[in-house]
């Protein structure tokens, strides 16, 4: 990883958002905001700006990366084709938290794409994202902003503390809205196929696709061997350097099976705010119980928390999956590496 000497700029001066798109015209690195998470971004259409990024994480490079961009002029270089199905969609949830995959044409290179033959492409709907973008005067690839399987930065300090160092620049344009990554949904196949729960929700997808089928992956692990379709999918996500169980019952099962770890050296609960002071175990909560979109909004702030408390194993408190709630539990069981206790 090459070392980098970071300047920091607010996301209201112009001149530095400018200076930014010079970066990444000039395939350097740019940390920028979203109304999801921060992003790492580099030139979509440069392989050398690109493998930058995987640098900076330590990402594997089978785990394809997002092209964001500012406006649907920008579809058709990046695409083979326009999916009719996408109008729709776009009027909708565009710009927003959403991410569609389509097959790619020959300006994206395999470096973006993980080697597969498709691409995927949001189009960010926070100011500062787009100023970039627009100043760039290309196509923006970013993964967030974080090292490689630790939990996503959803604030300035976070991605200060991942990036700096190792990127040209850091915009600093406060908190996210959402808290996690975009919902991605392929349209390079039939029928349409939800690949990363998100803010945008499966049942508001399926306003516009009831035929929308929601992939094995967004619950479960993929196979040995399984080449991962979209960013989220294949390894071990968004996880504290704490041990997390996640631990799925009612309030009530969920206090008694914590009594039965009072004593239990640096064991920490990761919980409703209405269940937090009832608890035998210290505690975070990540938001209230029937709050899906709160709980989206303080989770990796919340697993971030956890580590600088000294927690050694979190159990967590399994969230409901309808609504945004699917998206948190992705985002969960993800980081508990799929270790679930079912009460």
């Amino acid at each position: 990883m090459r070392e980098a000497q970071t300047e920091i700029v607010r996301g209201e001066d112009e001149a530095g958002i400018r200076r930014a798109g010079q970066i990444l015209r000039d395939g350097g690195l740019v940390v920028f905001p979203t109304e999801t998470v921060y992003g790492l971004g580099a030139d979509a259409l440069k392989d050398s700006a690109v493998r930058g990024i995987y640098a900076a994480k330590g990402r594997p490079s089978d785990n394809p990366l997002i092209v964001h961009i500012a406006g649907m002029e920008e579809l058709p270089k990046l695409w083979q084709e326009v999916p009719s199905k996408l109008e729709e969609l776009a009027r909708r949830f565009w710009p927003g938290p959403m991410t569609v995959i389509g097959k790619k044409s020959r300006l994206v290179g395999d470096v973006v794409s993980g080697g597969l033959d498709t691409v995927a492409v949001r189009m960010p709907s926070h100011p500062v994202a787009k100023a970039l973008i627009q100043a760039a005067g290309t196509p923006i690839a970013a993964p967030s902003a974080n090292r490689s399987g630790f939990p996503s930065p959803t604030c300035f300090a976070h991605a200060l503390a991942d990036m700096e160092g190792r990127v040209e620049m850091i915009i600093d344009g406060g908190d996210c809205a959402y808290g996690v990554e975009s919902t991605v949904l392929t349209l390079a196949q039939s029928p349409p196929r939800l690949l990363r729960p998100g803010a945008v929700t499966p049942e508001q997808l399926r306003e516009v696709l009831t035929d929308l089928v929601i992939d094995p992956a967004v619950l479960e692990q993929l196979e040995e061997g399984q080449q991962a379709a979209s960013p989220g999918m294949k390894y071990r996500h968004y996880a504290p350097k704490a041990h997390v169980v996640l631990v799925e019952g009612t309030p009530e099962q969920y206090q008694a099976f914590l009594e039965g770890r009072r004593g239990e050296a640096k064991a920490f609960a990761l919980c409703f705010a209405e269940e937090a002071a009832a608890l035998p175990l210290p505690n975070v909560s990540y938001g209230g119980r029937e709050d899906g979109l709160g709980q989206a909004r303080e989770l990796f702030a919340c697993l971030r928390r956890l580590d600088e408390l000294g927690a050694g194993t979190v159990y967590a408190h399994c969230p409901d999956r309808a609504g945004v709630g699917l998206a948190v539990y992705n985002r969960l069981i993800r980081a508990a590496g799929f270790e679930v206790i079912r009460l």
